[in-house]
């Protein structure tokens, strides 16, 4: 089978696709899985360019769906022919928080899904949503699971809320098509007029171009009638809580997900403190989590919006075409 491995300490010129030997047959309560698609993530590009460095020799790829191929003895949750996509945290399957690094992660930790097969125990996936590609399943592990877990595990969004995306990263755009599926408002933010068009076809109600406009937390509120919105889907780290916090509503929810703007910086907590804002930090969610929104997404017809697909062997253009940051939504591999 082919398969990419990624030679410390890290680069894009240090992937290479290479052929080894197929896994084998699956072993009790495992799977085999014929791996189709992957989609790129921040989390996938830092490692893959040596920001956070992966031992020697790792298969990269958080995001994995394809078809089961073969079942070990014990399992019967699948069966041989079902499209399966994987999970974030392999060892994370229900409740409350319980991992706090990346060591158990496809791509990081341990290694991923940029290959054509893989063995794993049958905990490691859970079902497709019908009706979905492979490369449109491959964009749920991460990207969809974080925008879910962050509007309605920790969020509780209900119809009426508002709520606030930051850019037009698969995080921000499966946030906006969920809350506009569940009855919300939303207002979106770019620095791209051409993208903040999209965004308004993909049903955002307000759109705001934060280039123009550096405080938008103070044009967030003239939206919203002083009130402020529900939710913040804040991506960007640092360099945006300030404003977010301006943005929320007093007792709303900040969903802290991304660190696009650094790893740390000031927090106006005066004005956090008087707000009584929830900020809440997260990573993706567990097996019990996607497997709701998985039932959510087949429900309401959601479906990702993929900006373009590459070859297994075109992995590190891929990446090179996400730091671009041309794309709009997601980036796949489709192999």
């Amino acid at each position: 089978m082919q398969v990419v491995h990624l030679a410390a300490p890290g680069g894009l010129d240090k992937l290479s696709l290479a052929t080894t030997d197929a896994p084998g047959a699956p072993g009790p309560g495992e799977i085999r899985v014929r791996i189709h698609a992957s989609s790129l993530n921040f989390h996938d590009y830092i490692v893959a360019s040596g920001g956070s460095p992966a031992e020697d020799g790792r298969i990269p790829m958080s995001d994995g769906a394809g078809v089961v191929e073969a079942v070990g003895e014990g399992v019967d949750e699948f069966a041989v022919g079902d499209h399966v996509v994987s999970t974030f945290f392999p060892h994370w399957l229900e409740g409350p928080a319980r991992v706090a690094d990346f060591k158990t992660v496809p791509g990081d930790g341990v290694d991923g899904y940029a290959r054509e097969q893989v063995v794993r125990p049958a905990h490691w996936f859970t079902l497709a949503p019908a009706g979905y590609s492979h490369a449109e399943a491959a964009t749920l592990t991460t990207a969809g699971l974080t925008a879910w877990r962050a509007l309605v595990v920790d969020g509780g969004l209900k119809p009426g809320d508002s709520v606030l995306t930051l850019g037009s990263g698969g995080v921000s755009i499966f946030a906006l098509q969920m809350a506009k599926a569940m009855g919300a408002q939303v207002i979106a933010t770019s620095s791209s007029d051409a993208k903040l068009e999209r965004l308004r076809e993909l049903g955002a109600d307000h759109t705001i171009n934060y280039r123009d406009e550096p405080e938008w937390g103070k044009r967030v509120q003239a939206l919203t009638d002083g009130r402020g919105v529900d939710h913040v889907i804040e991506v960007g780290g640092p360099g945006t809580l300030p404003q977010s916090i301006d943005a929320v509503a007093i007792a709303g929810h900040i969903a802290l997900i991304g660190v696009l703007t650094g790893r740390g910086g000031e927090v106006p907590t005066a004005k956090l403190m008087a707000k009584q804002a929830k900020l809440q930090g997260l990573i993706v969610g567990s097996r019990r989590d996607q497997i709701e929104m998985i039932r959510a997404l087949e429900v309401n017809g959601l479906k990702p919006i993929i900006d373009r697909s590459f070859g297994l062997g075109e992995i590190a253009d891929a990446f090179r075409h996400q730091e671009s940051g041309k794309h709009f939504g997601k980036i796949c591999l489709e192999f």
